[in-house]
């Protein structure tokens, strides 16, 4: 039976002078790394992407501060364009973080129960299926477990956080005891064998993560409210990230931990560092050696302007036909 699902794709333009001075107000408490927000200019790839390889895609919900790229074609039937200020509660807002703006997205007025969460660093290359991200109406994942490596501050410190709260809520003895073939699914491969060898702790430590597109339905984000909203309302009411948030991974982990997902294989797609992994991202795309890639700015100090001209040749190779979505 054919499946409902929709993908939400937020988007900052961070060449846009009045969100600039909005965001001048509270950054003096806040993540102000340039890389944060540079607009490499390659969004419309990302849409032309999902018109050529996820043709089912139901809707296409396009969160924004409130800026629109030229290029869009805002008439497009399948494009929601979602404002912060369209679902995120007022007293959140203005934000500049991202937890906020992903821990409310089962808010968006029209969003489908099953959705891909996904980013505008992430491109499509190669045909994908609704079974690659729903079966039998779960989301698609793998409960690769690993042993978090905790550091202080940044993403790391977050995760902990989203672990802690995992571990108050559910039991790993009893959730591998109740999804035993979940947990030991054949089609993990080496990390089947990691998951066994974890079997012995008490508590979850950790799962394998990539910077891809992640499966999510909508329940689950309003059960982890309903269940923990001190902590989302404190995460939310910060500006800019801060280290005692919570982030969509909480949402992610939550599925796993409840076995409210489909068992999976092998991940369809890489990261790579611009300015580290250039060559790799050429290869990657000039052979569509993966369905999906993650082309990250996570680099400060590159040559942007070559990088952001590099980059727009690679993928209009790959993606050359304009889309619906542009005008």
């Amino acid at each position: 039976m054919a499946q409902d699902i929709d993908i939400v794709i937020p988007w900052v333009d961070g060449n846009d002078m009045a969100w600039k001075k909005e965001k001048e107000k509270y950054l003096e408490t806040g993540d102000g790394r340039v890389n944060r927000y540079r607009d490499w200019d390659n969004l419309q790839y990302v849409f032309r992407g999902i018109e050529k390889y996820l043709p089912w895609i139901r809707r296409v919900h396009f969160v924004t501060w409130g800026h629109l790229p030229d290029w869009l074609n805002i008439e497009h039937p399948k494009l929601n364009i979602v404002k912060h200020q369209d679902y995120i509660p007022e007293k959140y807002l203005p934000t500049f973080s991202s937890h906020t703006i992903e821990m409310n997205l089962h808010r968006i007025e029209g969003l489908a129960e099953q959705f891909i969460y996904t980013n505008d660093d992430i491109f499509f290359l190669g045909k994908l299926s609704m079974e690659d991200f729903f079966v039998k109406g779960l989301p698609c994942d793998r409960a690769w477990e690993c042993v978090h490596q905790f550091k202080k501050g940044g993403i790391d410190t977050i995760i902990g956080n989203d672990l802690e709260i995992i571990n108050e809520h559910f039991s790993k003895r009893e959730t591998i005891k109740q999804y035993t073939r979940k947990w030991f699914s054949g089609k993990y491969g080496k990390h089947l064998l990691k998951n066994i060898y974890l079997l012995p702790m008490g508590n979850f430590t950790g799962f394998e993560f990539y910077h891809l597109p992640n499966a999510y339905m909508k329940k689950t984000f309003s059960e982890v409210w309903e269940k923990e909203e001190d902590i989302l309302n404190q995460t939310c009411m910060h500006k800019f990230r801060n280290k005692s948030d919570v982030n969509q991974w909480l949402i992610k982990y939550w599925q796993l931990v409840s076995g409210r997902f489909y068992a999976m294989g092998r991940v369809e797609g890489e990261f790579f560092s611009i300015g580290k992994d250039d060559e790799k991202i050429k290869d990657a795309i000039d052979k569509k050696l993966y369905k999906m890639i993650c082309l990250s700015d996570d680099i400060e100090k590159i040559d942007f302007e070559k990088e952001k001209e590099f980059l727009k040749k690679c993928l209009d190779k790959a993606l050359p036909d304009k889309s619906l979505f542009e005008i």
